[in-house]
């Protein structure tokens, strides 16, 4: 279980994330989303530990998150950002297998574990040992995921992962990672601006304007039940057909 218990973070005088108490469903996809500086990328931020609450609390399976175990608890969290976050020194298979390296896994059980990722991602393994300059942008997303994946962690999160994609490109990992999702069936918190990516992918959509959630629930209740004007406001400006629903 993931959840978030009256959680509000503040930088100064700016609410990023007003109180709030959220939780994730598991082994379904939540999207956060809405315009810039929402708070949905704060709101995972926090999640993962990267960022402390000024109050209340994360729960990781009941475990409260602190400074103390939050390391611990990151391993049972995977966690990929836009445009993948690879270290540009290493191979595209060292970037995968770096934590389970850290943690003095068995070398046997990591390279068959990067060829199992790299089948499950779609990524030709002769690609494995070029450095990150070497690849396009979906080839790096699809090993900044396989290194997300790679202790086989409960929980997935993911921050605007396809947002420095060409079209193409996006619309091709997009299928490839509903698959990914489809079969893992792990908990999966995603933060996309785009309305459309979140139709595609969500089980739920959590809209926030201003720190606050302004909608929750399923896809086809945000298209045609909106609880609040700026719902409507948002879905039209992204031009999303309600027909799409569902």
């Amino acid at each position: 279980m993931l959840a978030v218990e009256s959680v509000a973070r503040s930088f100064g005088a700016s609410v990023a994330l007003a109180s709030t108490t959220l939780v994730f469903d598991a082994g379904r996809t939540t999207v956060l989303i809405g315009p810039s500086g929402c708070g949905k990328t704060t709101l995972l931020r926090l999640l993962l530990g990267l960022i402390r609450p000024d109050t209340g609390r994360v729960l990781i399976d009941g475990q409260p998150l602190t400074p103390a175990n939050a390391q611990g608890l990151r391993h049972r969290m995977g966690y990929v950002i836009q445009e993948g976050g690879l270290f540009p020194h290493l191979s595209a298979a060292a970037n995968v297998a770096l934590l389970a390296r850290h943690l003095r896994r068995e070398e046997g059980w990591i390279a068959a574990r990067v060829r199992e990722l790299a089948q499950l991602v779609r990524l030709p393994e002769d690609l494995l040992d070029r450095n990150p300059a070497e690849l396009s942008g979906g080839q790096r997303q699809r090993v900044a995921l396989m290194r997300a994946l790679m202790l086989d962690p409960p929980i997935l999160l993911m921050d605007e992962p396809l947002g420095a994609l060409d079209p193409m490109t996006r619309a091709g990992l997009q299928a490839d990672l509903k698959a990914v999702f489809a079969r893992l069936r792990k908990t999966v918190v995603l933060v996309t601006h785009d309305m459309h990516e979140a139709l595609h992918f969500a089980d739920r959509v959590i809209l926030m304007r201003a720190g606050r959630v302004i909608q929750d629930g399923t896809p086809d209740a945000l298209l045609t039940r909106p609880t609040d004007p700026f719902v409507t406001e948002f879905v039209r400006a992204q031009r999303v057909d309600a027909r799409l629903a569902g």
